[in-house]
Order: C-alpha cells, then structure tokens, then sequence
C-alpha cells in the first residue's frame, strides 16, 4: 500500500450524478494510505451520486487553490459535464498542472483535462462518449482502462475505479 502520509487529494465531484464507485473508491484508497481528502463541488454542501450515495462537500469549488494539495481530481458520472466549460475548473486543471500536482479524472470527466488543454500531445483514456472530443483536443485516446502519461492519469470509467485510485496512490509516492 502507498504511503500517502502529509499529502493532501482534492475530489472535485459534480453536484448530483456522479458516479458512486468513481468517487469512492479512489477515496477509499487514499485515505487508507494516509492521504488528507478534500470534496469540493459548485454550489452545494451535499453531494448525490447517480445511486445514491450522499457526501458531504468540504469545499465549494470557488475556495479552492491547486496550490493546496499534491493531486486534483475529477470524478466521473454522467453529472461530470457540468465542468467540461466550467472556468473555474478549468483554471483548478491548468494552474494544478502547471505547479507540478498530479492532475487526474475518470469516466466523461477527462473532456474537463481535455478542454483545459491538458491532454494535447498525451495518452489518455475515457468513457467511450468523450473519444471523439478528446482527439479533437489533441489526446492520443487509447481506449485502456487506466492511462497515465507523466504527472496526468485518467481512467475510463466505474469499471476501473479501482485501478484508477491505486495509480493515482502511486503517482503520490
């Protein structure tokens, strides 16, 4: 298990429609190796998953800072699309990425990477849905379940969860 004592996760997670495991489990994985998480949303102090699972919001998305925390990341769920243009979750991928914190988003949330500009030039993957908009961004789309190409990491959806939140551990190490 990675040690992810003193490092600091931000969960960016749509305000309703997320996708339950995608949030949960990469949580799950960071907390049990040590990690401080922190769930920012827009506009809300709950959040609700597509099956139903409530959490609580720690941070409205407007407050945050990329500065604050080793990794951003950006759960799936068919909610997600709420930050594909968002400004303010554009700026939170470009400014984490530019101060060298892990960057990283699962199922349809890699479109917010790709819009962002984050992904020209990069192997990533995503829910087969977002394919097409991340080749017109410039993405190298490999369809893999999990893809990470330097300090980005991007999962394709609930299936790969999992595997999704042990590489995102290991990226922190």
């Amino acid at each position: 298990m990675a040690d992810l004592n003193e490092k600091k996760v931000l969960m960016v997670v749509a305000p309703e429609n997320f996708r339950d495991e995608e949030l949960k489990e990469p949580m799950a994985i960071f907390t049990r190796s040590g990690a401080e998480v922190t769930i920012a949303s827009k506009g809300v102090n709950r959040v609700t998953g597509m099956f139903g699972a409530e959490v609580k919001v720690d941070k409205d998305l407007a407050e945050v800072r990329a500065g604050d925390y080793d990794a951003v990341i950006f759960v799936g769920g068919s909610g997600a699309d709420v930050y594909f243009n968002d400004s303010r979750a554009l700026a939170l991928a470009t400014n984490a990425f530019k101060e060298g914190k892990i960057v990283g988003a699962i199922c349809i949330a890699p479109s917010t990477l790709a819009n962002a500009g984050l992904l020209k030039g990069k192997k990533a993957t995503a829910f087969i849905s977002e394919k097409k908009n991340l080749v017109k961004k410039g993405a190298n789309y490999t369809g893999a379940a999990v893809e990470r190409d330097g300090r980005i990491i991007t999962g394709r959806g609930p299936e790969a969860a999992e595997e999704f939140g042990n590489e995102v551990a290991s990226a922190l190490e």
